[in-house]
C-alpha cells in the first residue's frame, strides 16, 4: 500500500488574521466539488461558517475541535484569537490541489472561466515576491468574501435553495478537469481500498505474505505557500 493512509492529504493552516469587510478576520470561503474536508483544531479559537443543504450555520472552534464537511459545503474559517491553527485532513490527495475547490466569488466572476482562473491563480504567478504573493492572496480572499456575504444573505432569506446557482457554476468549472482527477483517485484512495480488500481475503485464508512487505515511509520536507484560508504548510503525499 503506497501513499499516505486512506489516500488523504494533510496540511497545517495558520489562518489569516486579515480583517474583512464584515469585521471578521479569516480565510477565503470556498467549497469542494469532489472531496470531503476535515479540521482538527490545534491552537487558538475561531469559528467556521458554513452554507449547505442545512442552510447557514456557525460552529465555534477551539483546540481539540474535530469536524468535517462534504462536497458542496461552503466553509469560511474565522480567526477570533489571532493565532488559529488547523490541521486539515483532505480526502483524495492530489484532487484538491488540481482544482477541486471553487471559491465564492461574485456571480459574474464564477460565470467567466478566464476571470475566475486569473484571480484564483494570482498568488502563484511567476516572478512575484513573497510580499506580492501575500497581497494577491488577500485580494483573492476579499473577492471570495464579497460573493460569500451576498450568498449568505440569500440563504438566510430564502433557504438552501439559494445555493443552487453556486453549485451549478462550481460543477461547470470542475467539468473540464475530471479526466485529470480520475487517475489520481484510481491510483490513490481507490487503489488503497482495493489493496485492503485483497489483504482481508488473504488473511481469511491465513496467508500473511503481504506482511513481509512491511516498510516505513517519510513524507520529507514540507512546502509553505499562501493558501486559500491561511499560510499553508503541506506535503506531497500522493503515491
Amino acid at each position: 500500500m503506497s501513499g499516505f493512509p486512506g489516500g488523504t492529504a494533510v496540511s497545517i493552516v495558520t489562518v489569516y488574521d486579515w480583517p474583512t469587510v464584515d469585521g471578521q478576520a479569516g480565510g477565503s470561503p470556498h467549497l469542494h466539488t469532489a472531496s470531503t474536508e476535515g479540521y482538527v483544531v490545534t491552537r487558538g479559537t475561531g469559528a467556521v461558517e458554513t452554507l449547505s443543504g442545512d442552510g447557514y450555520e456557525r460552529r465555534e472552534l477551539a483546540r481539540g475541535t474535530v469536524l468535517w464537511f462534504t462536497p458542496g459545503t461552503v466553509h469560511r474559517l474565522v480567526n477570533v484569537s489571532g493565532d488559529l491553527e488547523v490541521t486539515v485532513v483532505m480526502q483524495n490527495a492530489g484532487i484538491p490541489e488540481a482544482g477541486d475547490a471553487v471559491l465564492t466569488y461574485p456571480a459574474e466572476v464564477l460565470a467567466d472561466p478566464e476571470a475566475y482562473a486569473a484571480v484564483t491563480g494570482a498568488p502563484g504567478a511567476e516572478g512575484l515576491s513573497d510580499e506580492e504573493r501575500g497581497a494577491a492572496a488577500r485580494r483573492r480572499r476579499d473577492l471570495a468574501v464579497e460573493g460569500y456575504l451576498e450568498l449568505r444573505d440569500r440563504v438566510k432569506a430564502e433557504g438552501a435553495g439559494a445555493m443552487e446557482p453556486l453549485w451549478t457554476a462550481a460543477a461547470a468549472l470542475a467539468s473540464g478537469r475530471v479526466d485529470a482527477w480520475r487517475p489520481l483517485w484510481e491510483h490513490g484512495p481507490k487503489a488503497q481500498a482495493d489493496t485492503t480488500g485483497r489483504h482481508l481475503d488473504a488473511l481469511t485464508r491465513g496467508d500473511g505474505a503481504h506482511l513481509c512487505d512491511a516498510h516505513v515511509s517519510d513524507a520529507g520536507a514540507s512546502a509553505r505557500r499562501w493558501g486559500m484560508c491561511g499560510r499553508l504548510e503541506a506535503w506531497d503525499l500522493r503515491p
